[in-house]
């Protein structure tokens, strides 16, 4: 597959098909209006001479003296010739040459009432024919007037010559004066491309300055500095992930490490044996946990939807997660409570996952002897979950960032989840739909999410539900 032509090639070309077309159009004009020049001239000489013989055949004059006037008018006239005959026929007076014969057969009845152009072999004549009417003795008269147009043909056809030599000269000249100035008006972009080679992982914070760059070229250079914003925040989450991952990762492997190694330092009892591989069965529960989120949140990157859509009672399932997360919340000294009830369609198993993600979250969050409410509402076709506890006020400038994978409004807490569970519900709401958002407002969080009361069916691979806190 051949490369497509250059930038500079393209616009050269076009540059001088534009010159091209231009110039050829003003040759066409100027060869029009030379050519009706000259045929204004023949025309105004044919009529001058016509009017000259009228004057002459109303004065009756015989023919013996009518022949030398006619010859005294044609002075003066280069290259023109007279044919006189009355309307019997009879010709008064006719030049020697062209051979008015064959002209005079040619002639269409009635004349035309301007000049035509008849040719006799190689040669053209502008021909003006006209009839006079002499009241007096009731005499008609036709008079034919011709001059050769050769002359005019031979100028026309090298002035044809000489104006498409300079039609192609001045087009070649164009273009490559086009050429070179095509090439320095690209001198930005090259500036450009030479700014964006120096951009690496290591230098995503140069930016291009439109102020130094044509106008035309601002936007684009705008747009340019607004992708590296983006490229770079997300270079900046993929390194937070990674290292956040490794650090998630490497606390329950150091902790089954160490415990290991600690067992095997001396003989231990068989009870002391099974505690310790309880404790690695925990850790190794944290780890797969980590990995189905991650495995869950791969999946919602590849276009997440719900399949095996059914009618779900959102009171019951909250209960159930109620019934659910009883234990902890009495240990934390919690209230659990819910009020209000709506149906909707979707994929039962992730809706649970996503609202008991908000529960296991606000039961963790919540002050000692707080209080967790989930709020359920159905308006306008449109199915509200709201889910509030009663604990540290966030932040407005982490309210847009709790929902990205592994964030944590406190640094110092790693230990507290996975950091992924409210990446996970903004994945499964979006998935159905929805929309999810977080304010935070007199020592009490909300989160609120809104979904469609009916999903259209997508088949895809299904989720598994992990509970976990």
């Amino acid at each position: 597959m051949t490369s497509p032509l250059s930038l500079r090639v393209r616009l050269t070309l076009l540059f001088g098909l534009v010159l091209a077309t231009i110039f050829t159009g003003f040759g066409w004009m100027v060869e029009r209006s030379i050519s009706l020049h000259f045929a204004q001239e023949d025309e105004a000489e044919l009529s001058s001479i016509i009017e000259a013989v009228e004057g002459a055949l109303r004065k009756q004059g015989a023919v013996s003296v009518l022949a030398p006037r006619f010859d005294d008018l044609l002075v003066g006239h280069h290259g023109a010739w007279l044919h006189v005959r009355d309307d019997t026929g009879r010709v008064l007076y006719s030049s020697n040459h062209p051979d008015f014969s064959k002209l005079i057969d040619s002639l269409v009845e009635p004349p035309s009432p301007g000049p035509a152009i008849w040719s006799d072999g190689d040669e053209r004549y502008r021909v003006l024919v006209a009839t006079l009417a002499d009241s007096g003795n009731g005499q008609t008269y036709t008079t034919i007037a011709t001059v050769p147009v050769g002359y005019h043909d031979h100028f026309l056809a090298h002035f044809r010559v000489t104006l498409w030599w300079m039609i192609l000269t001045g087009t070649g000249i164009g273009a490559v004066l086009g050429w070179f100035a095509v090439r320095e008006g690209h001198a930005p972009l090259h500036q450009i491309i030479a700014q964006m080679k120096r951009i690496s992982g290591s230098d995503l914070d140069l930016r291009l300055d439109p102020q130094t760059l044509p106008n035309e070229l601002g936007d684009l250079a705008n747009s340019f500095n607004e992708m590296l914003e983006r490229v770079e925040e997300a270079f900046r989450r993929l390194s937070d992930f990674s290292a956040d991952m490794a650090h998630d990762l490497r606390t329950p492997i150091t902790s089954m490490m160490t415990q290991t190694q600690v067992a095997l330092s001396q003989e231990r009892s068989p009870e002391e044996y099974r505690e310790i591989l309880y404790s690695n069965m925990e850790e190794f529960e944290n780890l797969a946990r980590m990995i189905n989120d991650m495995l869950f949140l791969a999946k919602a990157d590849n276009g997440l939807r719900p399949s095996e859509l059914e009618e779900v009672d959102l009171a019951e399932e909250v209960d159930a997660l109620f019934d659910y997360y009883e234990p902890w919340s009495e240990e934390k000294g919690v209230t659990l409570g819910r009020r209000g009830t709506a149906r909707l369609t979707g994929h039962r198993t992730m809706l649970r996952r996503a609202v008991s993600n908000l529960l296991s979250n606000a039961i963790r969050h919540s002050r000692e002897n707080g209080i967790v409410e989930v709020a359920i509402d159905e308006h306008g076709g449109k199915v509200r979950i709201e889910v509030a506890n009663q604990g540290m006020e966030i932040p407005p400038e982490h309210l847009t960032h709790l929902f990205e994978r592994f964030y944590r409004v406190d640094r110092a807490r790693q230990g507290e989840g996975t950091g992924l569970g409210l990446a996970i519900v903004k994945s499964i709401v979006e998935a159905h739909g929805g929309t999810i958002h977080a304010e935070s407002t007199q020592g009490t969080t909300h989160f609120v999410i809104e979904l469609p009361k009916a999903l259209r069916a997508i088949p895809i691979s299904g989720c598994s539900m992990t509970y976990h806190h």
